[in-house]
């Protein structure tokens, strides 16, 4: 699946508020950018997804059944 698979994935799903599948979809496209970012570059912005995931906590501890 690439980006806009999956960008058209959470419209038609309405999902576009699911952080999780957010930070999915920022993967997909900087590894599509791979090629045109310096090496530091592309490290600068996985550290901040990785960062926007690790910030999301357990937010779904108790409501599981509604968000996943």
């Amino acid at each position: 699946m690439n980006s806009n698979e999956l960008a058209r994935y959470l419209e038609q799903t309405n999902s576009e508020a699911k952080p999780w599948l957010l930070a999915q979809l920022r993967l997909l496209k900087l590894n599509e950018q791979r090629s045109q970012l310096s090496a530091a570059e592309y490290e600068e912005c996985l550290m901040d997804i990785h960062q926007d995931v690790m910030n999301l906590g357990e937010w779904w501890v108790g409501i599981e059944d509604e968000v996943f």
